[in-house]
């Protein structure tokens, strides 16, 4: 195989199929084997991203945003090495998957070779599949399944665990270790990652994990074919929802109340052949992305009890036969949540479409502040409890605080956006090349402190990565970073304008997150608590809908924004 010397001097193979392509008959099963080849392939070109939206957040911007663009043929893979490195090396490998809310993005949107460079490791990121092409439950589709893996609707955790059986396979050939493999990913990669850890297809082929601001919700199978008439917003782009809409617009029905009349007395054969044989991207077009982000709001992820399991990933964890049970690492970002919230025009006011502005600064903060501490204590603070009530003696947790932004032409970016959801990755990866978007963030004035923070960071990730204890780095210069145990301790991840990487006590919990809401200052109001609510009940599984209407009788959740 022929790969190419990458921009940060590594080694480079991209676009190194691990499955076959999931198309027709094959849509909907788990993957299979990719076709062998003869002779010298050339591997210096990604291959193709994943059926999905365009968006400006997943790396695949060839389109205008929402138009659905990618190919089924996407189970590709992507390797970088040091250039030193031989299939004698034997170096840590890190297995990167990308985020976007498991239905946009692709693996090579991410530059490993720095990382691979500069901490002497091995690093692969793949594709999977995504959206209703890697999470799809409908009876139709599990009458025909070969097995209860393929029953399961969780298409896209078997294209991983597919990924990493190609690891533990391949991997020494460039040059890395098959009994040193770190999984991490960010947001909805790093549920990936949290999937990988609780299912039992994957146990083995890792030793260790890391999670980035990951969620901790897996869907109901049920709410996979619920119907849209129920409570649960993403019950609209559920798969019988989807299918009535394709029904009506291939003029097999007139209207929704008909499509789903003539689907229930329809031969399941008969709608499977119909589903296989759609074109993927018509398929994906029945679906309704979120305006201007592409993403697809939909059930994902499912406790289906095969591949997943059925009891939640918090109880299963503090169990010590529950989980893939590795070191791991895991934090949030200090201001998660400022990302959607600065794209939210509840919240921003952009004047000439240029000069973002805040509607309501203290509101903005006070909310910002809530939502991403709730973020950590679902995210990281009761899984790293959960681990540690299981026997797990490796776990470590961090915050990641860098808020150094610009202010261009008086533009407040380290309060509207400050340490927010993603931020982190640049550091990780020590790639800070982002197209325009990432010149505002990453600038010549913050480099020298940004350099600092992420030669910490890569340090860490990689110390973890070698010996499953991120210690003092892989330099063993920096600051002891302690297991989480009583009382718990995290590292503080920051500049040394910002306070340094440090330890801190300061966790949190859902209830004291909770119990802030009832007692800021800022809040004094029914009106404002409820507003911090809503959203806990839109974002989380930290507060249910009925504990919201029992808060809030005066002010419906449907309402919402009420004006604002």
């Amino acid at each position: 195989m022929v790969g190419f010397v990458g921009r940060y001097g590594s080694f480079v193979w991209m676009g190194i199929p691990f499955a076959a392509p999931p198309a027709g008959e094959h849509r909907w099963r788990a993957p299979a084997a990719p076709a062998a080849w003869t002779g010298v392939r050339e591997a210096i070109a990604p291959g193709s991203a994943c059926v999905q939206y365009a968006s400006p957040f997943g790396g695949v911007t060839t389109a205008k945003v929402n138009t659905a663009v990618g190919s089924e043929d996407c189970l590709y893979l992507n390797v970088w090495a040091p250039r030193t490195a031989t299939p004698a090396s034997r170096l840590p490998v890190m297995v990167w998957i990308h985020g976007g809310g498991n239905s946009i993005g692709a693996g090579s949107f991410y530059d490993g070779g720095n990382l691979a460079t500069l901490r002497d490791v091995v690093v692969v990121s793949m594709n999977y599949r995504l959206g209703p092409f890697g999470w799809f439950r409908h009876e139709a589709i599990r009458a025909s399944a070969t097995s209860d893996v393929e029953r399961s609707g969780n298409f896209g955790t078997l294209d991983l665990v597919r990924a990493l059986e190609w690891v533990r396979d391949n991997v020494a050939a460039f040059g890395g270790d098959p009994s040193r493999v770190t999984i991490f990913g960010e947001s909805a990669g790093g549920m990936n990652v949290l999937s990988l850890l609780l299912s039992p297809q994957a146990r083995g082929l890792f030793q260790r994990a890391i999670v980035e601001s990951a969620g901790v919700r897996m869907a109901d199978p049920v709410l996979a074919e619920a119907s849209a008439d129920g409570p649960s917003p993403v019950a609209n782009n559920s798969s019988n929802e989807a299918l009535a809409r394709l029904w009506v617009r291939d003029g097999r029905a007139t209207d929704r109340a008909d499509a789903k009349a003539r689907l229930a007395t329809t031969a399941p054969a008969e709608i499977a052949g119909y589903l296989r044989a759609e074109d993927a991207l018509k398929l994906l077009e029945a679906y309704q992305p979120l305006p201007g982000i592409g993403m697809i709001r939909m059930p994902l992820v499912f406790a289906d009890g095969t591949v997943l399991p059925s009891d939640g990933p918090v109880e299963r964890l503090r169990r010590a036969d529950g989980w893939n049970r590795v070191p791991v690492m895991i934090g949030t970002n200090r201001d998660e949540n400022k990302l959607f919230m600065f794209g939210d025009p509840r919240w921003v006011r952009w004047w000439l479409w240029i000069l973002p502005r805040l509607r309501d600064p203290e509101r903005y903060d006070v909310t910002a502040e809530i939502m991403s501490k709730m973020w950590k204590a679902n995210g990281a603070d009761q899984l790293a409890t959960a681990m540690r009530a299981s026997g797990a003696a490796n776990v470590y947790v961090y915050r990641f605080d860098w808020d150094e932004e610009s202010t261009p032409l008086g533009t407040d970016l380290p309060r509207m956006l400050g340490a927010s959801h993603g931020f982190e990755i640049p550091f990780v990866f020590d790639h800070f090349d982002f197209g325009r978007d990432g010149r505002a963030l990453f600038t010549e004035a913050n480099e020298p402190g940004r350099k600092e923070l992420s030669t910490a960071m890569t340090s860490y990730w990689t110390a973890f990565a070698a010996t499953g204890d991120p210690g003092r780095g892989r330099d063993g210069a920096l600051p002891e970073w302690p297991a989480w145990s009583a009382p718990p301790r995290f590292m503080v991840l920051d500049t040394t304008a910002g306070g340094g990487v440090r330890t801190s006590p300061d966790t949190v919990t859902r209830e004291s997150v909770l119990a802030l809401v009832e007692s800021d200052p800022r809040l004094p109001t029914p009106r404002d608590r409820c507003m911090i609510y809503h959203d806990l009940v839109d974002w989380t599984d930290a507060m249910t809908r009925a504990s919201y209407d029992a808060k809030c009788p005066d002010l419906p959740f449907d309402g919402y924004p009420w004006g604002s």
